[in-house]
């Protein structure tokens, strides 16, 4: 644990900012405000949705929240949670793991969709933190998904 009390406070400030970007996260993307869900990424900024697509740069990650698929999810019904993360922090750079649950609505209610392995890997540049990477997977049993969450 760093000595000072500055350092001890930033490193709660920055763990803070990265948990507050990814609570972003499902509501931006339930409203389906695609180019806020964007601006959570660097420009060249990545996301793997596992066993779904691939997006790499902002127009890309928006075109997720923008495809047929999201819409359908959103004309039904649907709610993107994230439970909490646990963050590595190196100065500039943080990776966060944790699990997201997707609900959708259907004539019986809500069902879970989609429960996956998350790894966020995150920067901080002039905006503040912004997403470098994501990257998820379904937990399916499979090793790359457990793989996601296991600490580096």
């Amino acid at each position: 644990m760093p000595a000072s009390l500055e350092a001890r406070l930033r490193i709660l400030e920055d763990k803070e900012a990265i948990r507050d970007l990814i609570a972003h996260y499902g509501p931006l993307v339930d409203s389906g405000d695609s180019d806020r869900v964007a601006a959570l990424w660097t420009e060249d900024g990545s996301y793997s949705v596992g066993g779904m697509t691939d997006a790499k740069g902002r127009a890309a990650i928006a075109g997720l929240v923008e495809s047929d698929l999201h819409r359908q999810l959103m004309r039904a019904g649907c709610a993107h949670l994230l439970g909490p993360v646990a963050i590595e922090l190196q100065n500039d750079f943080a990776i966060a793991r944790g699990h997201s649950v997707v609900f959708r609505h259907t004539d019986a209610g809500f069902e879970v969709w989609r429960v996956s392995a998350n790894r966020w890997e995150l920067e901080r540049g002039e905006q503040g933190w912004q997403v470098r990477r994501r990257v998820n997977a379904p937990l399916d049993g499979s090793e790359a998904a457990c793989a996601l969450l296991g600490l580096s």
